[in-house]
């Protein structure tokens, strides 16, 4: 990912521009392993990463089994109209760690969909914040939905947003 930004002294146009590798490669392998494993290889680089966090600028940096954490660095082009990052970027890191967290359980062939989302907004973040932490932690997996919360934090380690989600668990076979 390239971003080109001016002096701040001046006004100037921001450029950014990105890269992505087929998403169905990712999804392919994702179907070949169980879940904690491809999420491995994902944060290992072995398998690419899919476009949302190329788009957004976010890394899984650990897995464990139930357990994600993802990164990323708050810039101008995460902006809402006011100048502090997006909400829907908030919701994006947060519906991704909690995906994952549900995923990082799962037998090879299942698959999992979000069934929804419920955000706490309590900071707000910027460009400067420094880089962040969002954690997500599987609560409970059963046959079919699983639910899962996680936490963004920022670079001092206080809470910027807290979400739960239910998932709906397809598991192969059934």
């Amino acid at each position: 990912m390239t971003v080109t930004e001016p002096d701040p002294t001046t006004a100037g146009t921001r450029e950014r521009t990105h890269t992505w590798e087929d998403p169905m490669r990712t999804a392919a392998a994702a179907a070949e392993v169980d879940g904690l494993t491809f999420l491995r290889m994902m944060a290992a680089g072995e398998v690419p990463g899919p476009p949302i966090a190329g788009t957004l600028g976010f890394a899984v940096d650990e897995v464990d089994e139930g357990q994600v954490v993802f990164s990323f660095e708050p810039a101008e082009y995460h902006f809402n109209p006011i100048g502090s990052v997006h909400g829907g970027v908030y919701a994006t890191l947060l519906d991704s760690a909690c995906g994952c967290a549900v995923h990082s359980a799962l037998p090879a062939g299942a698959r999992y969909t979000s069934l929804d989302l419920t955000v706490k907004f309590i900071r707000a973040l910027h460009a400067g914040s420094g880089r962040v932490r969002c954690e997500g932690l599987l609560v409970h997996l059963g046959g079919r939905t699983a639910l899962a919360e996680a936490r963004l934090l920022d670079s001092q380690g206080r809470l910027v947003a807290h979400a739960t989600s239910s998932c709906m668990v397809f598991r192969p076979g059934r």
